[in-house]
């Protein structure tokens, strides 16, 4: 910190380094610009953090964020809810929905299973997403969490329990390989043999 910043300076590029992509450095860089813009970005910022804290709500439905409850995808009534798309946290929601391909709903799990960290089944919202399919609505749900380890884990540990649940409900998980735009040279190994696996007729 900077032996010149009083205290209230300092705690505002503390909170701020605690934010994901930013550290110590970054903090204060971003301290000093809204400090510099009061009236036009410091102000305005701070109320809008004051109305998400006291207005945002996480939908009981569905464990996404919205000032409504349910949340707007969740009372939309032109959205299939015959499709769960399944999804680790919030971002990835918004990331589905920018691409505005997607018209069923969402079940946000709040993580993933990590033996390393100690999150087992009961941490997740697993139990809600079971209970949404024994409704009889569903009759698919795909899968749409990352290519990583604590990713597929969890995938396979909740094909297998929606599998076991009797409800008849198609798992299906999102088709990976190589991006629009991607050059085969750039990508890793990985990704190229995930693509030949999931190939289809030209």
């Amino acid at each position: 910190m900077a032996a010149s910043a009083g205290p209230e300076i300092e705690r505002l590029i503390a909170l701020l380094s605690k934010l994901p992509g930013l550290g110590p450095r970054s903090g204060r860089r971003a301290a000093l610009a809204l400090l510099k813009k009061r009236d036009t970005l410091l102000a305005p910022l701070t109320a809008a953090m004051v109305d998400a804290q006291t207005k945002v709500r996480t939908c009981s439905v569905c464990g996404s964020l919205d000032t409504t409850e349910p949340c707007a995808v969740c009372a939309d009534e032109t959205r299939d809810g015959r499709l769960i798309c399944v999804v680790e946290e919030v971002g990835s929601l918004w990331a589905m929905e920018r691409g505005g391909q997607f018209k069923g709903r969402y079940h946000v799990l709040g993580g993933l299973l990590s033996a390393l960290d100690g999150i087992g089944p009961e941490a997740l919202r697993i139990g809600e997403l079971l209970a949404r399919v024994a409704g009889g609505e569903v009759v698919e749900v795909i899968l749409a969490l990352p290519a990583t380890v604590d990713g597929q884990t969890t995938a396979h540990y909740l094909a297998d329990r929606l599998a076991h649940s009797n409800s008849g409900v198609s798992v299906t998980m999102l088709a990976r390989g190589v991006p629009v735009g991607g050059d085969l040279d750039w990508l890793d190994d990985g990704t190229i043999a995930q693509a030949l696996r999931a190939r289809r007729p030209a």
